[in-house]
């Protein structure tokens, strides 16, 4: 745990996370950040950072899944390429997948994504919907937090809004989209004026509103 709650409490599989420990905890999380750091190391070397003692199919495997194989094996020394401090030697959309390969290769019950998008462009974005649809059949349980909405309503299955600390709606996405009419990029009235699709905070404590008098 990074820090404990100051009040209500942080529960898997019904269980506090206080009655955890770090080491039994950690083992069943994997975390992406939003800043992707690899280390200046191998492919091989930073995949299986979280599985020191993940064997080489094991390995590939992870690669395959996170969708980064490809281009690993176009790479000079495929997996024994080293990759510069923070994987300066990829693209933003190589560096985040590679991101993912790291996470998935640990195997982890629990997945944690801060803006796993951050940096992708159209094709890398679609590539990485269909590996959240293959953890998806692993049962494996995502939590993932982005800005980009149209993405989220395509791959995520529901969606929490936090407003100045309190979650001000929790349901499927499909049912907050349909009800909303329109597909979501972010929450500032200022960018409404360029593309009407957007999402102000107004729509939003509405739309809650709405479904709590419900």
């Amino acid at each position: 745990r990074f820090y404990d709650a100051d009040s209500g409490s942080v529960r898997v599989g019904g269980h506090d996370v206080k009655e955890f420990t770090c080491d039994s905890l950690l083992s069943n999380i994997s975390m992406v950040f939003q800043n992707v750091y690899l280390f200046h190391d191998t492919v091989r070397n930073n995949i299986c950072f979280g599985k020191p003692d993940a064997t080489e199919a094991e390995m590939v495997e992870a690669a395959k899944k996170a969708c980064c194989h490809d281009f690993i094996m176009a790479l000079p020394k495929g997996y024994d390429t080293v990759i510069g401090e923070g994987g300066g030697s990829l693209s933003g959309g190589e560096k985040q997948r590679l991101a993912l390969c790291v996470a998935l290769g640990k195997e982890a019950d629990y997945y944690f994504l801060d803006e796993p998008t951050k940096g992708m462009d159209a094709k890398s974005k679609k590539i990485f919907g269909e590996l959240l649809k293959e953890w998806t059949k692993m049962e494996k349980s995502i939590v993932m937090v982005s800005h980009d909405m149209e993405f989220t309503a395509k791959y995520a299955d529901e969606i929490s809004l936090l407003y100045q600390g309190e979650i001000i709606v929790q349901c499927p996405v499909r049912e907050f989209m349909e009800e909303n009419q329109f597909y979501t990029t972010g929450m500032n009235r200022v960018t409404r004026r360029v593309n009407p699709h957007i999402i102000t905070i107004e729509d939003v404590k509405k739309y809650a509103k709405r479904k709590n008098s419900q």
